[in-house]
């Protein structure tokens, strides 16, 4: 007898649908085919048990199972559970007249019990996709999977489970979750607050003016003046995600196996802190079997580099193509795949290496000559791509023993997310381009150039610093976000927005907007020893 059976493999974040067929004759042969790996063959010896463990009787006949499509590889102990089902039905042990409407996926354990398995959030959408009408998942991963609406999806502990849901005599119930209520109930809290954050003014406005534009930036100050603490709050003030960015995000955890138990769609921004002896493979994406990278990880989210000059060159190259192009193609012999990299890098780093150059208190101990060197373990091209260079002086002590608190990230937050509905209104007729990050020359030219006063002090300060010709892109950006945060908070007397978005979107960058920008770039290769 024939059976069908519906899983999905997962290709980049997406997932495509295997049809798992089974034949069972007379014989005694047991064969799997379709590019199955190890991990698939091995199969037969957990399902036999746990079909033993549920009292089931594996079909001691010839049996064939062919996984198709048979040109790509399967790989995983995901189609434990749906091979089962398909030895079951076509052993006449399981009686199913609408298995063709389910999709199905999970790992067996010895004694029958189903286990978690990377993937489901894509699954569920593939199988939405295909028309299908149910889905059966493990426990673990009902909830992750049941964001996905228009199907019933069932969380199941045991292969017993699976079959009462496919022969109508379980009481389990298709697990249902109002979305967008728990969303927006968790979306807006943060352990961390830029209240709690004493002194650093100039900081706290840089990181305001990168968040409103979805601008890199990097940090530069002695040990201790705070860089870290900065970073870790700077998911408080980012604009909610969207619905669209909240799945997209969690398809990509999802694949990865970095979702938690129970966990359903990601509410917060992701905040990835690789360790500097991360490698370029676990920074990008890829491995024997491929998995999306650091970079992807944090997609629609913030990567922080802590200690900067520390990671290898090779791996900070490989960062220069995905922030230009917000993806990143790993190409390997045996396979291509695409992975979204829309991230918000954010640095830190000593000024040289004992960490003390240009402090106002400390004597720096390096030889002459360190600082330049240390500094150049960045390349030219990586840093023109960091929008903001910031500098950090260390925290005085009034500032610390002050115990009024700063200004709250939700007050922040807000301006930020009228600077942004700013540039949605700009460019809701560009496609690819949500932030004044990611304009081109044509954008730039259109909504970004500055006015004569503005141009002229833009050329005197160019030719002095002697910078490169991405840098006044990346100053124009920054000067476009810089007059955005002051059109979009202009009020009127009773409180009011003084300016629309419909409205603030044609205003022009001033001479005021192209100053404050500039001095974003004090880092440049060319005046960096100047600066302090």
């Amino acid at each position: 007898m024939l059976t069908k059976v519906y899983s999905a493999a997962i290709h980049g974040i997406d997932a495509f649908p295997v049809t798992i067929e089974t034949v069972v004759e007379n014989g005694s042969q047991f064969n799997i085919v379709g590019m199955a790996d190890t991990a698939v063959k091995e199969s037969q010896l957990r399902i036999q048990s746990a079909m033993k463990s549920c009292g089931f009787m594996f079909p001691h006949f010839r049996t064939t199972i062919n996984l198709a499509p048979a040109d790509v590889k399967k790989e995983g102990a995901s189609y434990d559970l749906p091979i089962a089902i398909g030895l079951l039905s076509a052993g006449e042990s399981v009686k199913c007249d609408n298995l063709h409407e389910y999709m199905i996926t999970g790992e067996l354990s010895l004694d029958g019990s189903v286990l978690p398995v990377k993937g489901v959030l894509p699954m569920a959408v593939k199988a939405r996709e295909m028309g299908l009408k149910r889905l059966i998942v493990p426990e673990a991963n009902v909830t992750e999977a049941a964001v996905v609406n228009r199907i019933e999806v069932f969380g199941v502990r045991t292969l017993g489970d699976v079959v009462g849901i496919l022969e109508g005599k379980s009481d389990i119930e298709p697990t249902r979750i109002n979305t967008r209520e728990l969303f927006a109930a968790d979306s807006a809290s943060f352990d961390f607050d830029f209240s709690e954050v004493k002194g650093q003014e100039t900081v706290k406005r840089a990181f305001e003016v990168a968040c409103a534009g979805a601008h890199n930036i990097l940090m530069v100050g002695p040990p201790g003046a705070g860089k870290s603490m900065m970073a870790k709050r700077l998911p408080s003030i980012l604009p909610p995600l969207g619905m669209g960015e909240a799945l997209e995000t969690t398809k990509i955890h999802s694949v990865a196996g970095k979702l938690t138990r129970g966990s359903m769609l990601m509410t917060r921004r992701p905040f990835r802190t690789p360790h500097h002896t991360v490698s370029p493979v676990a920074l990008v994406g890829g491995g024997m079997s491929p998995m999306p990278g650091e970079i992807s990880l944090a997609h629609n989210g913030v990567l922080f580099l802590d200690e900067f000059p520390e990671f290898p060159r090779q791996v900070l190259e490989v960062l220069r193509q995905p922030i230009e192009d917000r993806v990143i193609t790993v190409s390997r012999a045996k396979y291509t795949v695409d992975y979204p990299a829309s991230f918000m890098l954010v640095a830190s780093m000593n000024p040289c290496p004992c960490g003390y150059y240009g402090h106002p208190t400390k004597r720096c101990t390096c030889a002459p000559g360190q600082v330049s060197k240390y500094m150049n373990k960045i390349s030219g091209p990586l840093l023109d791509r960091i929008d903001l260079q910031v500098e950090i002086e260390p925290v005085a002590f009034d500032a610390m023993a002050d115990r009024n608190p700063g200004e709250s990230s939700e007050a922040i937050r807000a301006r930020v997310m009228a600077a942004r509905a700013v540039q949605q209104e700009r460019y809701r007729n560009v496609p690819g381009v949500y932030s004044n990050a990611q304009m081109n020359s044509r954008l730039l030219h259109e909504h970004a150039w500055p006015d004569a006063e503005g141009l002229k002090k833009l050329k005197e300060r160019m030719t002095r610093l002697n910078m490169s010709a991405r840098a006044f892109d990346r100053i124009l950006r920054v000067a476009r976000t810089i007059a955005d945060l002051d059109y979009a908070c202009r009020v009127k007397e009773d409180g009011t927005p003084q300016y629309t978005p419909a409205e603030a979107a044609p205003l022009p960058v001033l001479v005021s907007h192209i100053a404050e920008a500039i001095g974003y770039r004090s880092l440049d290769r060319a005046t960096y020893g100047q600066t302090f």
